[in-house]
């Protein structure tokens, strides 16, 4: 995250292009583990900005890790997203251009915690009663991979 404040400080609130992982973990019942984010108040997957010199994947157990406590041995690549609709604008006016790659944990460890200040709520949702106030970017990365409301 310090890589994103120091970029931030030099160019303000101006969109600009974000790498980095976003994770479904599913728990024994195929339901999906979200977060409700502090900063949007909206319910988001797992994940976050690429640090310089990790990989997706690097990325990926980092977050999986800060954001819920949780970790994982493997990690599927699913896809990776881009383009106009991971356009993002946050409520502090930051714009984003997102570059998302999507992993997919099946087998996790740990319990959930939430200590890193992005989330209100971590909870695992059936696929076929997700929250209404779901982030629009979980919510095409969700509908794209095939997991409908």
């Amino acid at each position: 995250m310090e890589y994103v404040k120091e970029i931030r400080s030099l160019i303000g609130t101006r969109p600009f292009i974000i790498v980095g992982s976003t994770i479904i973990v599913k728990d024994e019942q195929n339901r999906v583990l979200l977060q409700l984010r502090s900063d949007t108040k909206e319910w988001g997957l797992p994940g976050g900005a690429m640090e310089p010199g990790e990989s997706f994947v690097e990325t990926a157990r980092r977050e999986l890790f800060e954001e819920t406590g949780l970790t994982a041995g493997h990690y599927d690549h699913i896809e990776t997203f881009s383009g106009e609709k991971f356009y993002f604008k946050y409520p502090n006016g930051d714009e984003v251009y997102n570059i998302i790659a999507l992993f997919m944990v099946t087998e996790c460890t740990g319990e959930l915690i939430m200590d890193d200040g992005e989330s209100l709520s971590l909870q695992y949702f059936p696929m076929h009663d997700l929250p209404m106030k779901l982030d629009q970017r979980a919510k095409q990365i969700l509908d794209r991979v095939g997991v409908n409301r």
